[in-house]
Parts: structure tokens; sequence; C-alpha cells
């Protein structure tokens, strides 16, 4: 596995960065896609590299627009010569909390491009490398029970986008499987805030009392689960919906707000 090349979206900060952590430690060759702040991704890289010793390739492009994932591919290509995981872990998310009437078509457009449509855009561009090896494994992100598409107040743009994304990773799981393509949704409860970039040892130190397993979730919980569903022996799941709770109930709470 370690011959492995894996790509992950928006892997400079949060979750992404979490699992760019987790592939580094294993030993992956890792691409990191970003889309600003390239002092800080330049520094992030050399900073990981110094302490896992892997190859990483900062690769910059905004993946919700056609042209630069296009871009992004060449440059891909001119460094590895297949990407084997794909991890699409960037995505709009608006805090604001607006009804759908109140969006732009503009925002919608925004929000939609770039959690569903993107996915599309990089994942065509990626796959027949995989094809060629026939082996490869996506991966995409959701939010709980997205899989039944459940109404999500105040966040209808994000919930539409995820809604079809879960579709479009089942169909993926089907039509690549005879190509030893796996496609798997994960499901990130309530991790917010730093917590996004810390492990699940700093986490057991925390009590939280609203979630049932009684701490905090981490950005280490989902690269943990990405992980075992990105190594060979898993090629039996596909097609799956996992959530990363902790046991909450994330959207039963919406209706109270």
């Amino acid at each position: 596995m370690k011959d492995k090349v894996v790509l992950i979206t928006g892997g400079s900060k949060g979750i992404g960065r979490q699992t760019v952590e987790e592939f580094s430690k294993q030993g992956y060759t890792v691409i990191l896609n970003y889309r600003s702040n390239e002092q800080f991704v330049k520094d992030l890289v050399s900073d990981l590299k110094r302490q896992y010793r892997n190859t990483i390739i900062p690769v910059k492009g905004d993946i919700s627009v056609p042209e630069e994932c296009e871009k992004m591919a060449a440059e891909i290509w001119s460094k590895v010569e297949s990407v084997d995981i794909l991890i699409h872990n960037a995505g709009p998310y608006v805090k604001e909390r607006k009804s759908f009437a109140n969006y732009s078509p503009e925002e919608w457009n925004y929000i939609v491009n770039g959690n569903l449509n993107s996915v599309f855009y990089l994942t065509r561009l990626m796959i027949p490398k995989m094809r060629e090896k026939q082996w490869g494994r996506i991966i995409t992100f959701g939010y709980d029970r997205v899989e039944s598409a459940p109404g999500w107040i105040y966040r209808s743009a994000f919930a539409a986008a995820k809604a079809g994304l879960a579709s479009f990773t089942k169909t993926i799981s089907i039509e690549e499987a005879k190509n030893g393509i796996t496609a798997n949704m994960v499901c990130p409860g309530d991790i917010v805030g730093e917590w996004k970039e810390k492990d699940v040892l700093s986490a057991k130190e925390q009590h939280d009392p609203k979630t049932p397993v009684g701490r905090p979730g981490t950005g280490e919980d989902l690269a943990r689960v990405i992980s075992f569903l990105c190594q060979d022996e898993s090629d039996f799941i596909t097609g799956s919906i996992i959530p990363v709770t902790g046991g909450k109930d994330v959207l039963g709470k919406i209706f109270h707000q």
C-alpha cells in the first residue's frame, strides 16, 4: 500500500489536514490539493515531510472549476503515474443560517457546484488510470443520514448537494466494481473548530455530555475510517454510507433551533 498515491482535496486544513497526516504516517505518496494560502501550504508540507519522511506534493487548484481540474490533472501526471486513492474532502459550507428563499442563484450554485459537480469534474480525470491498474478507492463526504435525503433546515443547498452526492457515490460503486474500484461516503458528526485537526487521544481527555460516547469527535476519527476503507482488504466494502458521529443524532436537534 505504501506504493499507492493518494490525492486529498482541501488537504491543508481541518479534516483534510488530519487525513493527509494519517496517510503520510503510513508512508503513502500524498498529493495535497489546496486553493489558496500558498506560503502556509509550503510551510505545512515542509513540516510534514520532516515529520513523516514521505513524499508530499502540493497541487493548487479550485476543484469547482472544470478548467482548473484539467490543469491540476496535467500537473499531477507530470509528477506521478497514477492516483490510486481519491479523497473528496473539499466542499464549501455556509455557516449562516438562511432559508432556501434567501439564497441567490449565485450562492446556491456555489454550494452545489463545490460539493457535487466538483466530484464529477475531478473523478472523471482520475479514474481512467485506476481502470488501467484495475484498482482504486474513491471517498466522498456526506452528513448524518444523507442516504435517506432528509431535510436540513437552513442548509438547503448543502443538503441537496450532499444527497445528490450520496446517490452519485453509490452509482460509481456499481459502475466501477468490475474495474476493482470502490466508492464509499463517510459522514462526520459534530466535529467542529479546532477538533477537526486534533487526534483521538486528545479527545479522550475531554468530556462531551452531548455525545453518547462521551467525548468530542476529531479529524483523526474520520481519517482512520477513510484509511481503513482504502486498504486492499477492504474491497468488499463499496457503495456504503458510513456515519462517524459518536452516536449523536446530528439532525435530531435542528427543528428546535
